[in-house]
């Protein structure tokens, strides 16, 4: 390994360690080794993997820092690939020489507010592992084109960008996986303006991703934070799954939120979210947009609006999800707006209030949609109503129990169908505590009750 000691760098936390680092990478054997010690940096050391892959950038276990004092990312990688994941599709120079760059076992600090840690253009099969990337503004960035990403057992912590941001990229294959993403100014995970293919989020804790920690004006984020708007950009075939997804609740903010609210180009679809804790903001999950959603087996927990928003998008699947409140001041509870084929099943919402929410919100409240089947769902102690249906056609509501089991009943109608809406069915419902009737319904709906 070519030790940057060897080549001038002191690693003393004074001198600028960069040309001394450029001289290793010339003159060295292609893996960047990093000793004990704090080394400054000025300007982005930039490996062109074209000319001096493949490579290995590492530290000694944890134990050596590197310290961009300058603007931009602290390690920039740059590749050729301009292919797919397809074998077939990546040159022999890639397969040879521009194939898994390796960084890891590394701090990465900026001082500098145009500071980043991590930037990669065009690569193949990068490896980021047991990384530290702290006080920089994007943790890793991934632009242009990428493909097969590895991001795994990492702290990406307390950055004033993203701490992954996914930024005008094509990009297939990518796992980010036990890692720990906090306390990042514009979201844990962020992907804008991109094309993603087959992205896994697993085993993570990712909270905190908000301006809460930076002492900055709030602004609309997530803890994993997607937005297909822009005309050609799309996200499919994603799994987030077995993480903890938590916030303090922020204007605007979000734990997981995933836009295409211009309603423009393929809709995110293909996702599963799946085994998840996931809470404490506005809206815990939001989606805009969306076309083929599975959102199953969470525990989704106190929010100042709703666990749950979503609005015109179309077949999503909520199942076997719990719904509740954790912290006294908050709420819970589920919206679906301009929706069709929509299937809520085997859900639990409780408001544990003996005064009702704050919001003044329901339980579940649909508005404007149509197919909607709700099913086995258990809704107790729901303020004004366990369900409320406006302007819908073709709801079935049955098989569900809707409770109010407070000392004195606050739940005024267990279902209430307002404004417009025909085909609508009640049926084999266990309805019981609400002070007035039980299924409200005016008289512009259709329903029939069994």
């Amino acid at each position: 390994m070519s030790n940057v000691r060897n080549f001038g760098a002191m690693g003393d936390g004074c001198n600028d360690d960069t040309d001394a680092i450029y001289h290793a990478i010339h003159q060295g054997d292609g893996v960047l080794y990093f000793p004990p010690g704090r080394y400054l940096i000025s300007r982005t050391i930039e490996l062109d993997l074209r000319t001096r892959g493949p490579v290995g950038i590492a530290g000694a276990a944890g134990t050596a820092s590197l310290v961009m004092t300058g603007a931009g990312p602290a390690l920039r990688l740059i590749g050729t690939h301009d292919g797919t994941g397809d074998p077939d599709t990546a040159s022999d120079s890639v397969n040879r020489s521009e194939r898994m760059p390796v960084v890891s076992d590394l701090e990465i600090v900026g001082t500098s507010p145009e500071s980043d840690g991590i930037e990669c253009v065009r690569t193949k099969q990068g490896l980021f592992r047991s990384l530290v990337i702290r006080n920089v503004r994007h943790g890793i960035h991934l632009v242009e084109r990428n493909r097969n990403v590895l991001i795994t057992h990492c702290h990406i912590y307390h950055n004033s960008g993203a701490g992954v941001f996914l930024d005008g990229v094509n990009l297939h294959q990518i796992n980010i996986a036990d890692s720990h993403i906090s306390y990042n100014r514009l979201g844990g995970i962020r992907i804008e303006r991109s094309e993603i293919r087959n992205l896994q989020i697993t085993g993570n804790d990712i909270e905190y991703n908000n301006h809460a920690s930076h002492d900055t004006d709030p602004e609309p984020t997530a803890e994993i934070y997607v937005d297909t708007t822009e005309p050609g950009s799309s996200v499919n075939e994603i799994t987030i799954a077995s993480n903890t997804i938590q916030a303090t609740p922020s204007s605007g903010g979000s734990n997981i939120r995933i836009l295409n609210e211009a309603q423009s180009g393929r809709k995110p679809g293909l996702w599963s979210i799946t085994g998840n804790v996931i809470g404490n903001q506005q809206i815990s999950v939001h989606l805009a947009g969306c076309h083929g959603m599975v959102i199953s087996g969470n525990c989704i927990y106190s929010s100042e609006k709703q666990n749950m928003l979503i609005e015109n998008s179309e077949q999503v699947l909520i199942g076997n999800n719990l719904f509740r409140r954790h912290t006294p001041s908050l709420g819970t509870g589920v919206r679906v707006e301009n929706c069709s084929q929509i299937n809520i099943q085997g859900c639990t919402f409780q408001d544990e209030s003996e005064t009702g929410q704050l919001s003044e919100l329901p339980l579940l409240e649909l508005i404007g949609s149509e197919l909607v089947t709700i099913t086995g769902c258990q809704l107790v102690d729901g303020v004004p109503e366990g369900v409320s249906v406006k302007d819908c056609s073709l709801v079935n509501i049955m098989g569900c129990t809707i409770a109010d089991q407070r000392k004195v009943p606050l739940m005024q109608h267990a279902i209430a169908f307002r404004g417009q809406g025909k085909g609508n069915r009640v049926a084999g419902n266990i309805i019981t505590g609400s002070s007035r009737q039980p299924v409200w319904v005016e008289s512009t709906v259709e329903l029939s009750q069994e």
